[in-house]
């Protein structure tokens, strides 16, 4: 009986050493940062998905085609890390673009020929500049390191983008959105009035999004540029 009532007293201190961790790691969450991140490159990724579906079938330019192609491809690859990822952190994402991105995909839906180009071309440029700069911000204030790392993934795709949209904007004698030279923007910051995929609204958390979105790197985007390969 002796040993039994000492195996128990053991048990129940081990129980007792248990329960705080247990608890510390259940209430561990991620921070307010990482979780707008995430959810905000994957509106940026649901949004990327169906304008290049859109590139392929209205764009005038094989250019246009080529890179709807190419950017449905690397997002769709890279929303697949974006669920993982919110899935461990238990990150309830959007199932749908923002209302500011659905604007804008109305938008490219209503247009054809050169006129489709160039609104596809702007709205890519302005949006990848605000999603590189979200993701700039998330390498430099994420506080979970899954998520850090899947933006230090994410950064050297976002940059092809932004420098394939940059030569193919030359190309058509499309304006390329005028960013200054250093640094990475602070969350918040105001910038110039190029339409982002977030198009103009204020409450999207997607990068793309003005003043008022959550997204980590807000503002919009007279902040740094992406720099250029």
């Amino acid at each position: 009986m002796l040993g039994i009532k000492r195996l128990g007293l053991l048990a129940a201190l081990v129980l007792v050493g248990v329960a705080p961790a247990v608890a510390a790691q259940a209430a561990a969450q991620p921070s307010t940062q990482d979780t707008q991140y995430l959810q905000a490159l994957h509106q940026v990724n649901l949004f990327e998905i169906t304008a290049g579906d859109l590139a392929q079938q209205k764009g005038q330019d094989q250019g246009v085609k080529d890179l709807g192609a190419m950017f449905k491809s690397d997002h769709t690859q890279l929303d697949q890390t974006v669920q993982q990822t919110a899935s461990q952190l238990k990150v309830e994402l959007p199932n749908e673009p923002s209302a500011d991105q659905q604007a804008v995909l109305d938008k490219l839906n209503n247009a054809s020929g050169e006129k489709f180009d160039r609104e596809w071309v702007t709205a890519q440029l302005a949006g990848h500049v605000q999603a590189i700069q979200a993701t700039q911000t998330e390498i430099s204030q994420g506080s979970e390191q899954s998520v850090v790392q899947l933006a230090q993934t994410a950064l050297p795709t976002l940059q092809t983008h932004y420098d394939e949209l940059v030569a193919l904007a030359n190309k058509l004698g499309i304006p390329v959105p005028q960013t200054s030279a250093s640094g990475t923007p602070s969350p918040g910051g105001t910038g110039t009035e190029s339409p982002a995929p977030g198009g103009t609204g204020t409450e999207s958390p997607a990068p793309g999004g003005t003043t008022e979105s959550p997204a980590p790197g807000g503002g919009t985007t007279e902040v740094p540029a992406p720099s250029s390969s």
